[in-house]
């Protein structure tokens, strides 16, 4: 989150380089997260402005968060859109980047509800906390103009909120602009280096950022199931999508259905394919009961030991006699 008096600073040349980084990403995932894609494409298309949303989306200077302002006109699109604004091409490059590699791991792991309903949450609890610490500190210390009356804007609180979120159960080692500190601490450790080196940065939207994430994961852990948000989003996944499943029902390709069976057999198939008779020893079909050269049944049950014994002893060339007489 970046801070600002109501001007912002202009650099050139930074949009072409996120956009071949994160269609390079894109191209060598297999499965493409939307939320990530959707998300980074709102931040873009903001700071961009095109001609058909330049009347609908407001201008920064309408958004900039600002706690006293906030909290005395009541102004929830200053608490809500504050996120998606960035005060330059570079702030906007270097969150966008950090988005592109945080989301495509959490919304990898998650499922795309899931990630989405985080996202949702830890906007809402890092906007909530900031503004929550920034009043404290006029009530308790009197302290009003370093934080109560900055104007910023930016994802990064929601970023610092991720990067809790995704280290939490690391084990790891990381660096942080070439510290080494475990994983888990380095939302911490980024936020101090960043505060010490890098002007006009919020401290506090950070700091709510680190906070919210936290607390997710404390809420996360005491609550067994999806969370209503999720379920919640899932259900109007569900209905947007109906349109376009329908659409696939209407145009798929029909199947074609046969009387055949795959992957098993057939058990009205009683008879063997091919039978041999039992006296003349010729192969008959298995839709046959008798035989077709000498006329004996198959079973044999119709010959006596007597004609069974002269069927068998049937001279080889009598029987090919016979079957060229039979079948030519």
């Amino acid at each position: 989150m970046e801070r600002g008096g109501g001007g912002w600073r202009v650099s050139r040349g930074m949009l072409p380089l996120l956009a071949l980084h994160a269609f390079n990403e894109y191209h060598r995932l297999p499965w493409k997260p939307p939320v990530t894609a959707a998300l980074l494409a709102t931040n873009t298309l903001i700071y961009l402005r095109p001609a058909f949303l330049d009347s609908l989306v407001p201008s920064i200077h309408e958004v900039w968060f600002n706690p006293h302002l906030i909290l005395k006109y009541k102004d929830l699109k200053r608490f809500f859109l504050s996120p998606f604004y960035h005060a330059s091409e570079s702030h906007l490059f270097y969150n966008m980047m950090s988005l592109l590699w945080k989301g495509i791991q959490l919304e990898t792991s998650m499922g795309s509800n899931e990630f989405a309903a985080m996202v949702v949450a830890l906007l809402g609890m890092s906007q909530g906390i900031t503004l929550l610490l920034a009043k404290s500190l006029v009530l308790f210390f009197d302290y009003e103009r370093a934080y109560y009356s900055e104007y910023a804007v930016g994802f990064s609180g929601v970023l610092f909120a991720m990067k809790v979120v995704l280290n939490s159960r690391s084990e790891d080692y990381t660096n942080v602009h070439g510290l080494l500190v475990p994983a888990r601490y380095a939302a911490w450790a980024e936020l101090i280096i960043i505060q010490m080196f890098v002007p006009g940065v919020s401290f506090l939207g950070h700091l709510g950022g680190i906070l919210a994430g936290i607390l997710y994961l404390k809420l996360k852990g005491g609550y067994s199931g999806s969370d209503p948000l999720t379920t919640i989003i899932r259900g109007a996944t569900g209905v947007l999508s109906w349109p376009l499943r329908f659409a696939r029902y209407l145009f798929r390709r029909p199947r074609i259905y046969g009387r055949g069976t795959v992957g098993g057999s057939d058990t009205r198939r009683t008879a063997p394919i091919i039978w041999r008779c039992p006296a003349c020893t010729f192969d008959n079909s298995g839709w046959l009961s008798i035989c077709e050269m000498c006329g004996t049944s198959q079973s044999g049950n119709d010959l006596s030991s007597d004609q069974l014994s002269r069927h068998s002893n049937i001279p080889l060339e009598e029987l090919r006699h016979r079957r060229i007489e039979r079948f030519g």
